[in-house]
């Protein structure tokens, strides 16, 4: 689940740089973009370990490029490249897939 929510996520984020004023701050967009990538990509990588110790180190470089987009996030809501309802909807799909990663670092770290 938090893998197709960050897949949803990640969607989103093209969706929204693709914007004629963000789709101009190429470094942000890039920024942005690469943070989503990210949070979807460790969440694959960490699944193709063969530890549950070696999951959890992935779901928490998952969780720390979560932590980076919603502060770009901000950046992007600052210059005016997002209204505010675009920000709390990303922002908010970010807090969900936040969640469900943290849910299963737990999950497995109980076991």
């Amino acid at each position: 689940k938090a893998r197709q929510e960050a897949r949803i996520l990640t969607k989103r984020i093209y969706d929204i740089s693709k914007k004629s004023l963000f789709n101009r701050d190429y470094g942000l967009q890039d920024q942005i973009r690469r943070s989503a990538i990210s949070i979807m990509a460790n969440i694959s990588e960490g699944f193709g370990r063969s530890s549950n110790k070696d999951f959890v180190k992935f779901l928490d470089y998952s969780s720390a490029s979560n932590c980076e987009l919603q502060s770009h996030l901000y950046v992007a809501l600052d210059q005016g490249y997002i209204d505010k309802a675009e920000f709390e909807n990303l922002y908010g799909q970010s807090k969900l897939t936040g969640n469900l990663i943290n849910g299963f670092i737990a999950y497995l770290k109980k076991r």
